[in-house]
């Protein structure tokens, strides 16, 4: 999501029901290109390592089914109350093993820094999640410009747009 400001990043527990946020980050406009260049770069020294990270299984769209839109997503979502207005982060530090990545989020004011969050990602997913950060600082960049976002392709077979979808993080 994007605020006036910020951005809203959230990480999903997915293993179980109902499907969490784990740890809501909100980062500043200014921060996300540097954070995308340092999620970029760690990336490309994993690859270099250990090859390309193995994308997560992912089962197959059954025939006629739309994909839900994110109003729908966090309908479904749990969000627990120490996670709902999330931690800030104006820094990043990042570390890789063979099977995940460690994300620190950091909260840096003078005359000292903190870990603000810490979250771990699968290898697989760093890359689907590069992508998504990387579309939503394109789509803050197209709103700032006057220019609306192209329309998602897969929203286009629901029958009636939800009335005030969240843009996506």
């Amino acid at each position: 999501m994007t605020g006036p400001s910020e951005y809203i990043v959230d990480f999903l527990q997915t293993i179980g029901r109902p499907h969490k946020v784990a740890k809501r980050v909100v980062i500043p406009h200014p921060v996300m290109p540097q954070f995308i260049e340092a999620l970029k770069k760690n990336l490309d020294l994993y690859q270099g390592r250990f090859g390309a990270p193995t994308p997560p299984p992912q089962q197959p769209p059954k025939p006629g089914q739309r994909r839900p839109t994110p109003q729908e997503i966090y309908d479904d979502l749990k969000i627990p109350d120490e996670a709902l207005s999330g931690v800030y982060a104006n820094g990043v530090m990042i570390g890789h093993g063979a099977s995940e990545f460690g994300l620190d989020f950091l909260t840096s004011f003078f005359p000292q820094s903190a870990v603000s969050a810490r979250v771990f990602v699968a290898a697989g997913q760093v890359p689907r999640l590069l992508e998504s950060l990387q579309g939503a600082v394109k789509q803050l960049e197209q709103r700032q410009q006057g220019n609306p976002p192209p329309a998602d392709p897969s929203s286009e077979s629901s029958p009636e747009p939800p009335a005030n979808p969240p843009p996506e993080a």
